[in-house]
């Protein structure tokens, strides 16, 4: 029979990959902002973006730019099809951590 906790860990462990996934696509995004858009880039302070010094409003902004899907009337693909990856990945990366959460609390309780 399989472990419980070793059904947790494995869930977390899974979790941080698509977490780790989730900035790496973020980062290349603002690389690619950084091309095609310089004014959105800097009003999302993509420069401090992952600096200990950055903006967490500005960063915040990127967040609802992006879940409110205001990038589709962009003019550069691949941005949009970048942006339409991050989305993705965040959807599913908050639904994973919900997961280890609810996972979490229903073994604290069942033990």
């Amino acid at each position: 029979m399989i472990s419980t906790i070793a059904l947790f860990w494995a869930l977390c462990v899974v979790c941080l990959v698509n977490m780790a996934r989730y900035f790496s696509s973020l980062r290349s995004l603002l690389a690619v902002l950084r091309g095609c858009d310089p004014l959105l880039y800097q009003y999302v302070d993509g420069a401090g973006f992952f600096t200990s010094h950055g903006q967490p409003s500005k960063q915040v902004r990127l967040v609802r730019y992006i879940w409110d899907k205001r990038y589709q009337d962009h003019h550069d693909e691949e941005f949009i099809r970048r942006c339409e990856r991050v989305r993705g990945q965040f959807v599913l990366t908050s639904g994973l951590c919900f997961l280890v959460v609810v996972s979490l609390i229903a073994m604290a309780i069942w033990q």
